[in-house]
């Protein structure tokens, strides 16, 4: 009795100092947002928004603003259209989040790009807007290469920048389209997407710097 009593496992006690339980103590992890995959609606519309890129482009160097005009247009209507559609749907995807910004500035910056070597806006703005995003997209590689991804959120000036440059981009379209003449409005628009610009790129650094500490 005595040698089966010492064989007998003794009972489990709690775990020994040191020793994490195996099952968290608050249970397991929540699991992240769905992602629906690459292939769904918005994602396709974001794709088609990124494919008129070069057709805008191709518009412009040919002459034909008046269509590039609408093809800027329809591209801008689709960005509010395909976030729309994965709100609704519930069709969000990882891909669609990376695309998507990616189809927007691709848009922005070959427009400024293509309209400043035809002569239709100054060339010295469409260096400043390639410049601010080469310069926010560039800190925020090196601060990731360096250990210190910086916890970048949109500002409001940044979102007025957009506005600003989605404006004067399509004014100039239209009225270069048309043989209008601009007269104050692109000057004026101009000089508020050069100052937006500026003030965006500025508090974009300064942000990626504190948090970067």
């Amino acid at each position: 009795m005595r040698e089966a009593a010492e064989r007998r496992p003794a009972p489990a006690g709690p775990p020994a100092p040191g020793h994490a339980p195996a099952v968290p103590p608050h249970g397991p992890p929540e699991p992240g947002p769905p992602d629906s995959g690459p292939l769904t609606l918005p994602n396709a519309i974001t794709l088609a928004r990124l494919c008129a890129v070069p057709a805008a482009v191709w518009l412009v160097l040919h002459g034909r603003l008046d269509i590039a005009f609408w093809v800027f247009v329809g591209a801008g209507v689709s960005d509010g259209i395909d976030g729309w559609l994965a709100r609704v749907t519930n069709t969000r995807s990882r891909l669609g989040a990376a695309l998507d910004p990616v189809a927007d500035k691709a848009l922005l910056v070959s427009m400024y790009v293509t309209l400043a070597a035809v002569g239709v806006l100054p060339d010295w703005l469409a260096i400043l807007v390639v410049f601010r995003d080469v310069v926010i997209v560039g800190g925020i590689l090196v601060l990731y290469v360096l250990g210190q991804p910086p916890a970048i959120r949109p500002l409001l000036v940044s979102k007025a920048t957009t506005v600003l440059q989605i404006l004067l981009a399509a004014a100039a379209l239209l009225l270069a389209g048309h043989g209008w003449d601009g007269g104050w409005l692109i000057g004026a628009l101009v000089v508020l997407v050069a100052a937006a610009t500026l003030a965006s790129g500025a508090a974009y650094v300064w942000q990626a710097a504190r948090g970067a500490r």
